[in-house]
């Protein structure tokens, strides 16, 4: 009997509780991934420029250390093509355990890189290469994270199953906040000095949990029909002769795969972007702002952290409403909605009051959440499965990479060229929620795709 066909076997409430069990592995183990990710974000938006990049301008420093903020995102693609092959070679599972190793044993080594008064640029050197290997890392975890969630699930609650994946990110920031925020009380000099460093270093305690969630889960039962299909087409093929076409199309590199049809993958990346644009803004210059205003640093990065924290909810919501709705007329929504508010976020960023402050964070996760909650289902219901977890990684990275990994940098700059005005920020953001709205149009529904279809 197949997997699916076993799968099929059992009753309803068994398959959910598998669905559900699977679901909370991939949350967790996303919630850690990105309490190590986006921890660097706010380590590079209120230390990296003192530690890293101390005798230079603020806002020199600033931009030199989203500079290595970004290096993660150009290595995301990277992990989305390493960790996509053989996730759909060998399988899903195995994947998501080596990506965690890495990424915990690459956080826990950023809080031991010494500061430039030690060790001069070499630290900053040393910070680009453990980030680079946090991108390779993270870039396989999503994908795998994603297509275990997805692909356990029933039809119409794919949307909600895989936004849980996504929840991780804000559930991660909360986490990484709230403790980057505690050791932020200490004074200034001890906070610089080691106190910044103690919450990568607890990475290696996550790991621990982390490693104990991954290893309980069960494989993918779409992609174990689709090994077991590939063998029997292989076998049948065999009989008659030798591999037939049917068959080396079987063995075909999935990178290869999704290659040979680009539109899907540009439109993906490029329907994506201005999610991860807004995301990262709210995370690193968004923070950096409220301070540079004269806020209290701790009371900014708290503030980030409770309205991270209620966003998560939202994060589901969209979900959820992208399987009644569809996924594009919720992302599309989600995008105008912040393009309206871009201009009063920045005035209460600016206000100096902590409660507004809060206020301008909680609005903007939850209008970022709407649009995010479906884009893990979105970017990965547009593959089939022999080269799924490559398409949805690479399409997804590629994403994170034009959106988020140079826009603190380029909005850092336009915002000291144009003498801190935010209006030319808020442009430069509105017009890149206009180029994703553009493309989610030009791209086609997924939410009715079956998934058991090999390649689509």
């Amino acid at each position: 009997m197949s997997q699916i066909s076993q799968l099929q076997a059992m009753d309803v409430a068994g398959r959910r509780q598998e669905a559900r069990t699977v679901i909370a592995s991939s949350y967790l183990g996303s919630t850690i991934e990105f309490y190590d990710f986006l921890l660097y974000a706010t380590a590079a938006a209120v230390v990296f420029p003192k530690v890293f990049f101390s005798g230079m301008d603020d806002w020199v420093g600033v931009v030199a250390a989203y500079g290595t903020f970004a290096a993660g995102y150009v290595a995301r693609p990277l992990g989305g093509v390493i960790f996509g092959h053989f996730g759909d070679r060998i399988g899903r599972k195995g994947m998501l355990i080596i990506s965690m190793l890495v990424m915990g044993v690459a956080s826990t080594l950023i809080g031991l890189v010494p500061g430039a008064s030690v060790v001069g640029p070499w630290g900053a050197v040393m910070l680009v290469i453990l980030r680079v290997a946090q991108g390779i890392a993270v870039g396989g975890e999503w994908g795998g994270a994603a297509l275990m969630a997805l692909e356990h699930s029933e039809p119409g609650r794919r949307g909600f199953a895989a936004s849980f994946v996504n929840a991780g990110a804000p559930t991660g920031a909360v986490l990484g906040t709230f403790i980057m925020g505690a050791f932020s009380s200490l004074p200034n000099d001890q906070f610089l000095a080691w106190g910044w460093r103690v919450p990568f270093l607890l990475s290696f305690v996550l790991l621990g949990v982390g490693m104990f969630v991954r290893l309980r889960v069960s494989e993918s039962p779409i992609f174990k029909a689709a090994l077991e299909q590939e063998k029997l087409e292989q076998e049948k093929a065999s009989r008659a002769g030798g591999a037939g076409p049917e068959a080396s199309a079987k063995r075909e590199i999935p990178l290869l795969q999704v290659l040979r049809r680009p539109r899907t993958l540009i439109f993906t990346m490029l329907a994506g972007a201005a999610g991860f644009g807004l995301q990262v803004v709210l995370a690193t210059f968004a923070v950096t702002f409220a301070v540079a205003r004269g806020a209290d640093r701790q009371g900014v990065l708290y503030a980030y952290a409770a309205a991270s924290l209620i966003s998560i909810m939202f994060v589901v919501l969209g979900g959820r409403l992208s399987d009644k709705l569809g996924r594009r007329p919720v992302m599309i929504g989600g995008l105008v909605l912040f393009i309206v508010y871009l201009t009063p976020m920045f005035q209460l960023l600016s206000s100096n009051n902590i409660l507004l402050i809060f206020v301008a964070f909680t609005v903007g996760l939850m209008i970022h959440s709407i649009l995010f909650g479906p884009l893990a289902a979105f970017v990965s219901e547009q593959f089939g499965t022999s080269s799924r977890y490559t398409g949805a990684s690479l399409g997804y990275q590629l994403a994170t990479l034009l959106g988020a990994g140079f826009t603190p940098g380029i909005v850092a700059q336009i915002f000291k060229d144009s003498g801190q005005d935010t209006a030319s920020v808020v442009w430069y953001l509105a017009i890149m929620s206009l180029v994703s709205i553009i493309f989610i149009l030009l791209t086609r529904e997924p939410k009715n795709n079956d998934l058991r279809t090999v390649r689509l």
